[in-house]
């Protein structure tokens, strides 16, 4: 009896995540978890000073503490070869000398590795840290972005942006001009960073938690001098990133020179406060804005200028003034975006890394300037609508932000929104309206992955890309599906190692894209190969007929001229074939050299205020994104939802407090960094405008998962200075920032 076979989901469809049975069982295997024959455990030991030296380093109680096997520092850890070489020791994704761990004396950061302790159980390891004694001299330090501005000139980093004249925004009848700022924001992913690391004479196992397991591959290659082939990097379950886990950082080097010292695999995870300052963070920016236009609300002018942190050893720049170059056409428009050095850890990529922090300036000076035009905020916004991509007058590759206003507004009720404040109550609370735009760049790097096909129908996709949450092997095995006519149910993307072939960085929204490119391309050109040689079957199982007359659907090759059918494994066995092998590379899409690709959302937000406490609750979103075609409508859902929470967070509660006197956050734990929990969500509608993007890549996707957090956070700002009258410029809106100033204050 022949074995029914369900009609192969399309690209699009809400299928399960393939690899959810898994995770909610148990069988997943993160960095931490992988069984390793004879592996001992590492604990580090963090500098207390933000800046200085190490005078004096000892380890004696520490090294006869039950289990120890070793403490690794300075004064003995094996040499780095990269270490030798400046240029080697550049991370060329951050301009820059990297931080050398255990190399010298040198202190640059607070909780900077010092040692580490190396022990046969983690109970033993951490008891022998807390026995190592450290003596340091300080030097001097500066962590306050603010004080750090007003006594130095900080180094250009991003070429100045200018269109028209600068300043120009100051000739309008109507401008404003305001300045905003946002905190240090941490990731915070519920995965901790972890590595086991094992060497094997010369060849290298690291088994992390990695964006980019080629990539880290390259970042460890170029420390340890080591070809491909003896560098191997394993990172199959990512639990949550969102660009902490971008590159190569000091507990992975650490553990790797644990291992290398002690001679046995060594494995490390980062304590919850360590999270905070060794693994990157969302730089803090201060920006000021101007915008001037006619009173029908024409933009004349717009300035944008950023000031960001970074380390003084790395120079990380972020695209905070990206979305002011794009959002709205004016004929004159200047940015520029300043990095200023402080004493601490290199900030990193996160989750809408600048544009983030930039919308929020510029979506709520775009708010300022509705309420001194007394115009609708949205009615601006469509005002100076950009029908090409003003920072380079490019055709847009496909846009329809103007459907996302249309659609959200008319869920959300917007036309009923009153323009004074203070208009709006449920009970005692106030109820402000406010909404924003979001922009964020849509693009595609090369990528390559290889296909396998089996006797038995089944087909094995792989790619070096990674899965931090998003869904990414379900979007794969749709493509697939689609593509090669092979059920999804038979097919398994392999991911996570870099010993399969080049993949991008899993960040900036270009996975799917990027990935998805090739997985498509490597299929049809499989499917090609399936339908040649189902022409020249032994025995003329499908008759005579044309290529044009045979298509490949839910694993048979069908002549639609004879109506018959020929399964793909039996084509295989027919040719004596033991399996169908395929590897295709997928570069850029050369057509978009002339356009400009991006991805738009639109959020409308309501809040409830009260007036006695400053209490703000969030009670009402809705999200309209256009991302091009929806390659899976529960997964780009649950990306567009996390979003939201997320922006909840960061527009309400997240705030990674330094203590300037030591140079160290002091909230570095899940109790005192808020974020959002349960009873902080309200209902939140997610839309899509689904449209594919004809140009960007031949699924018609565009990039999804940093969308739906720019520019929210300025929303919800928007809507508490509806609800309110006051207008709060600086992150996170607690209570106290719209409380009434206290009399003779």
């Amino acid at each position: 009896m022949e074995k029914t076979i369900l009609p192969t989901p399309s690209t699009g469809e809400p299928l399960n995540r393939v690899d959810g049975r898994l995770k909610v069982t148990g069988q997943a295997r993160y960095a931490a978890e992988h069984a390793v024959k004879d592996c001992v455990h590492g604990v580090l030991v963090c500098s207390a000073i933000a800046r200085g030296r190490i005078k004096r380093l000892d380890v004696a109680a520490a090294e006869k503490a039950p289990g120890v096997l070793s403490i690794v520092s300075h004064l003995n850890a094996p040499n780095v070869p990269g270490y030798q070489d400046a240029k080697a020791s550049n991370n060329p994704r951050v301009e820059g000398q990297e931080i050398k761990v255990f190399y010298d004396d040198q202190v640059h950061f607070s909780n900077q590795p010092v040692a580490l302790t190396v022990a046969e159980t983690l109970e033993q390891a951490r008891y022998a840290a807390s026995l190592v004694c450290v003596e340091y001299d300080a030097a001097p330090h500066q962590t306050n972005l603010a004080a750090s501005l007003s006594k130095n000139e900080a180094p250009k980093k991003e070429k100045d942006h200018l269109r028209g004249q600068p300043d120009a925004y100051k000739t309008a009848p109507v401008h404003i001009e305001a300045e905003y700022r946002t905190p240090m924001q941490v990731h915070n992913p519920l995965e901790m960073h972890a590595v086991i690391a094992l060497w094997e004479g010369d060849k290298l196992t690291v088994y992390t938690k990695t964006q980019g397991p080629k990539l880290a591959q390259q970042d460890l290659m170029r420390m340890f001098q080591l070809p491909a082939e003896s560098v191997r990097v394993h990172s199959q379950f990512v639990g949550g990133a969102f660009g902490g886990s971008s590159r190569i950082w000091p507990p992975e080097v650490a553990a790797i020179l644990g291992a290398k010292q002690v001679g046995r695999p060594v494995k490390l995870m980062n304590r919850r406060e360590h999270e905070f300052n060794l693994v990157g963070y969302r730089p803090l920016s201060m920006q000021k804005i101007g915008l001037g236009a006619t009173p029908d609300g024409t933009l004349v002018g717009i300035t944008h200028r950023a000031y960001g942190n970074t380390s003084r050893h790395e120079q990380f720049a972020e695209r905070i003034v990206h979305p002011t170059k794009s959002a709205y056409r004016t004929p004159n428009l200047d940015t520029n975006y300043r990095l200023v050095p402080l004493d601490l850890s290199t900030p990193a990529w996160t989750r809408g890394p600048g544009e983030t922090s930039g919308s929020f300036a510029l979506e709520s000076a775009m708010d300022e300037l509705a309420v001194a035009l007394n115009l609708d905020p949205l009615a601006l916004r469509l005002k100076n609508y950009a029908d090409r991509d003003p920072e380079n007058d490019k055709p847009w590759s496909s846009k329809h932000l103007r459907q996302c206003y249309e659609r959200g507004a008319a869920l959300f009720g917007w036309a009923k929104r009153p323009l004074a404040p203070r208009t709006l109550r449920h009970g005692e609370w106030l109820v402000g309206w406010g909404m924003s735009t979001g922009i964020y760049k849509a693009e595609r790097s090369p990528a390559t992955a290889h296909a396998r096909l089996q006797p038995d129908g089944s087909l094995v996709i792989q790619s070096a890309t990674a899965d931090t949450g998003p869904g990414t092997a379900t979007i794969m095995t749709q493509i697939a599906a689609d593509a090669s006519g092979v059920p999804a149910a038979n097919i398994r993307f392999d991911l996570g190692d870099a010993a399969y072939p080049e993949a991008p960085l899993q960040a900036g929204s270009h996975t799917a894209t990027s990935v998805g490119s090739a997985v498509h391309e490597v299929c049809a050109a499989l499917k090609k190969q399936l339908l040649d040689l189902a022409l020249s079957v032994p025995g003329n199982a499908l008759g005579k007929v044309k290529p044009e007359e045979l298509t490949a659907e839910n694993g048979f090759v069908v002549s639609t001229k004879k109506n018959r059918r020929l399964s793909f494994g039996e084509v295989l066995k027919q040719h004596g074939l033991p399996a169908l092998k395929v590897t295709q590379k997928a570069e850029k899409a050369p057509e978009m050299e002339q356009y400009s690709g991006k991805s738009f959302c639109a959020n409308f937000v309501e809040v409830q205020v009260h007036p006695l406490t400053g209490e703000v609750r969030v009670s009402r979103v809705v999200s309209v994104v256009d991302a091009g075609r929806v390659l899976n409508a529960k997964t780009a859902r649950s990306q567009v939802l996390g979003s939201v929470v997320w922006g909840i967070g960061l527009a309400l509660m997240e705030e990674a407090r330094l203590d300037h006197r030591y140079g160290r956050v002091v909230n570095h734990d899940l109790a005192d960094y808020h974020v959002p929990v349960n009873a902080d969500i309200p209902s939140i509608e997610v839309e899509f405008i689904n449209e594919p993007d004809p140009l960007l890549d031949p699924m018609g996707a565009k990039g999804l998962g940093e969308i739906g957090l720019v520019g929210f956070s300025a929303a919800v700002a928007n809507a508490v200075c509806h609800a309110t009258g006051k207008r709060v410029r600086e992150l996170p809106i607690t209570p106290d920032k719209l409380l009434p100033a206290p009399k003779g204050a």
